[in-house]
C-alpha cells in the first residue's frame, strides 16, 4: 500500500449500482462497505491494462509454467468470501470478494518439492510475497469481482490478491505474475521496512 489514502468515487450511482453493475451491499448478514467509500492505494496510480493482451504467468518452481488469459482464469470454479481489508495506516473496510483460489492455479502448474514462497508481481512494478502454506491452508483467492461488481480498475482490475488476515500491503493489485520459489522474498514495502509477515494485529515494521 502507498502512504497516501484516497477514496474511490468513479461512476458511483445512487441506485445501488457501480459502473453500471448492480452492487451487493449485504452478504452473509453483514453490511458491506460500498465501493465508493472504500479507500485505495497505489505506488504509481492506476495502470491501464488492455485485457485483450493480458496474460497471467505462473512460473518458477513449477513443472508446467502457465500463461493464462483473463477468460481462462475466470472460467474456473470461483469462490466468494466476506473479508475485511485492514490497511497498515489504520483504516479498513469489509467487502465481498469473488475469484479463483490461488491453489487452483498452483495445482495447474504443479508446484515442485521444496517450494516455500509465492511472489506476486503487479503491472505497476509492485511486488509482495506470501508463504505457500498460508495461501493453500487459507484458500486465498485472486479476486475479479468486488461486491459482485467487476473489479474496478483502481481496485486492481483484472485481479487483486485477497490476503485475508494480512495488512493491505500484501493485497497485490493488477497481478500479472506469480512466481514460486524456495527463498524468502521482500517486496516493495517490505524492503522499505514493513514487516514481512504482515499479520493484522502484529508488528507493522521490522
Amino acid at each position: 500500500m502507498a502512504s497516501g489514502c484516497v477514496s474511490s468515487d468513479t461512476n458511483n450511482g445512487s441506485d445501488g449500482t457501480y459502473d453500471g453493475e448492480a452492487e451487493t451491499l449485504e452478504y452473509q448478514g453483514v453490511k458491506l462497505t460500498p465501493i465508493s467509500e472504500q479507500r485505495d492505494n497505489s505506488i504509481k496510480g492506476t495502470p491501464q491494462i488492455n485485457i485483450n493482451n493480458y496474460f497471467l504467468t505462473v512460473d518458477g518452481m513449477v513443472d508446467d509454467p502457465q500463461f493464462l488469459t483473463y477468460e481462462q482464469i475466470t472460467s474456473y470454479p470461483n469462490v466468494s468470501k466476506l473479508v475485511m481489508l485492514d490497511c497498515v495506516e489504520g483504516w479498513s473496510y469489509v467487502a465481498k470478494w469473488t475469484g479463483i483460489p490461488v491453489k487452483t492455479l498452483l495445482d495447474e502448474a504443479g508446484v515442485q518439492d521444496g517450494a516455500t514462497t509465492v511472489i506476486f508481481y503487479s503491472a505497476d512494478g509492485y511486488s509482495t510475497a506470501l508463504e505457500l502454506d498460508y495461501l493453500v491452508e487459507n484458500n486465498i483467492i485472486l479476486a475479479y469481482e468486488l461486491n459482485d461488481v467487476t473489479l474496478p480498475r483502481d481496485h486492481g482490475y483484472p485481479f487483486q490478491l485477497v490476503a485475508e488476515d494480512k495488512y493491505g500491503y500484501k493485497w497485490a493489485k493488477w497481478v500479472t505474475g506469480i512466481e514460486v520459489t524456495d527463498e524468502p522474498y521482500e517486496g516493495y514495502w517490505e524492503s522499505r521496512g514493513y514487516n514481512n509477515n504482515a499479520d493484522v494485529g502484529g508488528p507493522r515494521f521490522d
